[in-house]
């Protein structure tokens, strides 16, 4: 496996150069990194330290196209040496040095009026940077502060940029300071933009299932932190890898618990965003605790899924620590599918991220569960398959049951839609609906995915999926 680019911790040769927002917890990187992409991409909160893992997107910075990194605070104070937490700290300040020595250009950024020995010692750190460095002073909208944010000039900086990331003030002027720095196009290739032919897949599931591992294998990169503290993984962590010639964009996500147990805000928004990245991806890995087995809030992230139309793999994550008995996976497969219900079209795989085992049968697998995704049957195919399947299995022919499917077509491809156009169609049944579903993946080579079919009568109609 040759990694291609990796978003979160820096820049490839020949892509897009990079922008890293740095400072110590709470000055406001993510909500600069926000205001220069024109939207609401990293999660935000008073919380300091929210940001743990660097967060990348592509970005336009006046009219020039980079790679924008929001990185995790710089923190000064240490819990004690042992802890849980201090370790987490101490990996949020390693990711953020790391995207820092890899950029083309670092902007700085500081809260007028609130300098600390974090920020002091920061600056220290930074100077040998002095050339691809950018110091922005933050929180002086409407002019406020502004003498406490021209005394900084006392560290040498060329030049300070006070700006309100909140409310915009200034950032036009700080983003043409950072266009200005930038490499010019000939010195930088602007990355390609994913096509349909780049396979895209968000890596779903509870807390401390291993996505973060899993999601560091497949891109090369220690991108995502790990930890056993569960929820160490806030936003939605990007990168991209290539297999077999085939271009990939993974999505590591923060787990998903049960509603009822989600109790702080950040946590909310955090659930919220892994759920949307299924909007964004193409195929979704449900990664199952093996040892631990599954439960009633995986089945709702399968169906979520499945009724959006995505592919779905179920993976079976640290299946190295699983007892070596025979026909222990395909109990475990068997087990899975019965709880799964009408999903037994769903792959199954045991692996490991740890070690890498399964990984390869994964990413076969997702590549031509992509090919089946972005598959289109002519409409005289279709039409064919119809007239066998009622010829195989004929609707009911009651007086109140009778209908019959007069023709069809395929609407859309991933997700794949077939539209049918039946005479009575408040008399087809969710059973017969099934059955052509299930026709539909084992003649027309949909063996993996989820179908859904759109009951039209001569005008109106409604989705069912199966």
């Amino acid at each position: 496996m040759t990694q291609l680019y990796q978003t979160t911790a820096g820049k490839p040769a020949g892509k897009q150069p990079v922008v890293v927002l740095a400072g110590r917890p709470n000055v406001g990187k993510s909500t600069l990194f926000n205001r220069l992409l024109h939207k609401r991409r990293a999660i935000t909160d008073p919380t300091p330290g929210l940001t743990r893992d660097p967060v990348a997107s592509d970005a336009i910075i006046a009219g020039k196209p980079s790679l924008l990194v929001d990185t995790g605070g710089f923190k000064l104070d240490r819990r004690p040496s042992d802890s849980h937490e201090n370790r987490l700290d101490s990996l949020v300040v390693e990711r953020a040095l790391q995207a820092i020595e890899r950029a083309d250009v670092v902007v700085l950024i500081l809260a007028a009026g609130e300098l600390t020995p974090e920020d002091e010692e920061f600056i220290a750190l930074l100077r040998p940077l002095r050339d691809k460095l950018i110091v922005a002073v933050n929180k002086t909208e409407g002019g406020r502060l502004l003498a406490e944010a021209w005394n900084l000039a006392r560290f040498g900086f060329d030049r300070i940029y006070p700006i309100s990331a909140e409310h915009g003030d200034n950032v036009v002027e700080l983003a043409s300071a950072i266009a200005d720095k930038l490499p010019a196009r000939g010195e930088a290739a602007v990355s390609d933009e994913t096509g349909c032919n780049t396979v895209r897949l968000s890596i779903l599931g509870k807390p401390n299932t291993g996505k973060s591992t899993l999601s560091n294998r497949l891109c090369a990169e220690a991108a995502s932190i790990v930890s056993e503290i569960p929820g160490t993984t806030r936003d939605v962590i990007e990168g991209c890898f290539r297999w077999k010639g085939r271009d990939f964009a993974v999505m590591d996500t923060a787990g998903i618990r049960r509603k009822s147990r989600v109790s702080e805000n950040i946590e909310y928004y955090s659930v919220n965003r892994a759920i949307k990245t299924m909007d964004e991806a193409d195929i979704v890995i449900l990664l199952i605790d093996a040892p631990e087995g599954f439960s009633v809030q995986d089945k709702k992230i399968a169906a979520l899924a499945s009724d959006k139309g995505r592919g779905l793999i179920f993976a079976l994550n640290k299946w190295d620590m699983m007892p070596n008995m025979k026909n222990s996976f395909e109990a475990a497969r068997d087990s899975l599918h019965y709880f799964f219900g009408q999903m037994k079209y769903v792959p199954v795989l045991p692996l490991s991220g740890k070690t890498g085992e399964g990984v390869a049968g994964l990413l076969d697998t997702a590549i031509k569960m992509h090919g089946q995704l972005n598959r289109f049957t002519e409409t005289s195919v279709f039409n064919d398959f119809l007239e066998n399947v009622q010829a195989e299995n004929p609707p009911p022919s009651g007086p109140d049951t009778r209908f019959k499917v007069k023709y069809g077509v395929q609407v859309s491809a991933n997700p794949v839609v077939f539209r049918l156009f039946v005479s009575r169609p408040a008399a087809f049944t969710q059973a017969y609906n099934s059955y052509i579903c299930n026709k539909i993946r084992k003649d027309l080579s949909y063996g993996m995915i989820p179908v859904t079919l759109e009951i039209h009568p001569s005008g109106g109609g409604k989705r069912r999926p199966g």
